[in-house]
């Protein structure tokens, strides 16, 4: 499992997968991914409030796009309290979209914020849970190659990732 997600996360940083760029709706992208995730977040005691327009055009790679929402859904999930809730927002932004995943948790310290892209790395306080340290770097990898960025906030409580993706496709930047 950990060299098959190391193997996607190459594939993905070689760039060749962009030629796989197809035109699609981001917002039924991320309306989907939290469906799929509905049944762990009630399970979890968790409300998962989406906000994703329709018509959300985006040039990208679906299957892709689609694995870096569900983990950060995965993500957001795992670190929330009983009780708490995860929010996932889409909003367009000049020439970007804005994904943003929003949890209640622990958040991540500063200091740690940018090493947790790194393959393989946990935090300390998470090396209980399950997970190989590979999300967030697949994450990141796929942002990269749409020509996005993301970026990791105080949420107060718990942790904002947002992901700035073109909104008319990774061609046009």
């Amino acid at each position: 499992s950990t060299f098959q997600s190391l193997l996607r996360i190459a594939r993905v940083d070689s760039g060749l997968l962009r030629s796989e760029f197809s035109e699609l709706d981001l917002g039924r992208l991320v309306r989907d991914a939290a469906e799929l995730m509905e049944p762990l977040t009630e399970e979890r005691g968790l409300r998962l409030l989406v906000s994703a327009p329709e018509g959300s055009a985006c040039n990208g790679h679906r299957d892709l796009l689609f694995q870096t929402v569900l983990n950060l859904i995965d993500n957001a999930i795992k670190y929330s309290p009983h009780g708490g809730t995860v929010e996932l927002s889409l909003t367009r932004d000049g020439e970007d979209w804005r994904l943003c995943v929003r949890d209640e948790g622990p958040g991540i310290p500063a200091a740690e914020r940018e090493r947790v892209f790194e393959r393989l790395y946990r935090l300390e306080g998470a090396r209980d849970t399950p997970g190989l340290g590979l999300g967030l770097s697949l994450v990141q990898s796929v942002v990269a190659l749409h020509r996005g960025s993301i970026a990791l906030e105080d949420a107060a409580p718990g942790l904002a990732v947002t992901l700035r993706l073109p909104a008319g496709g990774a061609g046009t930047h």
